[in-house]
């Protein structure tokens, strides 16, 4: 196995997808080094080296890098559709700053290799799954041209450090990820997580923001885990590959989904189409994943909310609950 042995650094290791990552890492064999910034370690993992590092700062970051055999970058802000106005450039430029400090330290100190994230927003807004080379045919949907462009950018600067440096560099472009560890928060939870926390909480009627009909492919964070370290095994150069579900769903066979799940049932759903819903169809292509990684989601959608319904009731709702009675 490729990592059986091997350093990693996994930068948002004790993040949400990156926790998930850490763990299969451990699984096939490879010893682990997380940084640690404002977040501590929440869970646990016997044998992770930690390291204090502020990502931010050059000789933080280069420190964190140095010994290891690959970087897997999963540090960083995703945009929510209620983050609006100049709070948008607070991830921007975070991301901006994170990963050209990651890509220029894995140059610096020799990394045999490193993943980095893109993402779906950066797609032209076509009404069907995305292949990875039509990327570049036109603008990224409005609601995401700041973040879109962003992360455009970011890959041309992986690509580049691809080329200079003897760094093999992988770009892997992730469809909506959920599952557990997720981001249970109301004001900047993605559509799945938000979801599930009113359902949970018996919320009637179920407000859901936009019309409904909205399309998207979520993937769950482990068959999303799993494509990140084939990606980093299989790819001998610089590449980009599409890692989601393979299919789609709408938003309101979604919410059906969650309300059966959480056993709220009975609820009277009402689509708010006059909240942000952003782009009307986000689907990605994974053809190519499957052909060059091998790559095959496990986790259906049934499956995935359910799980991921009963692990927030258990480990987020029931604490929370608890300290309100206590």
């Amino acid at each position: 196995m490729l990592f059986s042995n091997k350093k990693v650094l996994v930068t948002g290791g004790t993040g949400f997808v990156g926790r998930h990552i850490v763990r299969q890492l451990e699984e096939n064999g490879a010893c682990v080094r997380i940084p640690l910034h404002h977040r501590p370690l929440t869970y646990d993992c016997e044998g992770v080296e930690t390291v204090h590092a502020d990502l931010a700062r050059w000789e933080d970051c280069r420190e964190a890098s140095r010994g290891v055999d690959y970087v897997i970058h999963a540090a960083g802000a995703a945009g929510a559709a209620g983050v609006t106005g100049s709070d948008q450039m607070d991830g921007i430029t975070l991301n901006l700053i994170l990963t050209t400090q990651v890509l220029k330290a894995a140059w610096a100190e020799g990394v045999r290799g490193v993943l980095v994230f893109g993402s779906s927003t950066g797609y032209p807004a076509y009404d069907r799954a995305v292949t990875e080379d039509e990327m570049w045919l036109d603008e990224p949907h409005p609601s995401y041209f700041g973040y879109g462009w962003m992360r455009r950018y970011l890959e041309k600067l992986a690509e580049y450090v691809s080329r200079e440096s003897t760094c093999r560099v992988i770009v892997v472009r992730p469809s909506a990820v959920y599952g557990s560890w997720d981001n249970f928060s109301d004001k900047t939870s993605h559509v799945i997580p938000a979801l599930i926390m009113r359902a949970v909480r018996k919320e009637n009627p179920f407000l859901v923001w936009g019309r409904g009909n909205e399309v998207r492919d979520f993937v769950h964070v482990t068959d999303f885990a799993k494509g990140c370290l084939l990606a980093l095994e299989k790819c001998s150069h610089f590449e980009m590959v599409n890692i989601g579900a393979g299919r789609s769903y709408t938003i309101a066979e979604i919410v059906s989904t969650i309300l059966d799940a959480a056993e709220h049932r009975g609820a009277s759903v009402v689509f708010d189409h006059t909240k942000p819903a952003t782009i009307p169809c986000r689907m990605l292509d994974i053809s190519k994943a499957r052909r060059l990684l091998g790559f095959e989601p496990e986790v259906g959608l049934e499956q995935g909310i359910r799980d991921t319904v009963q692990w927030y009731t258990r480990n987020v709702a029931c604490k929370a609950r608890s300290l309100s009675d206590g």
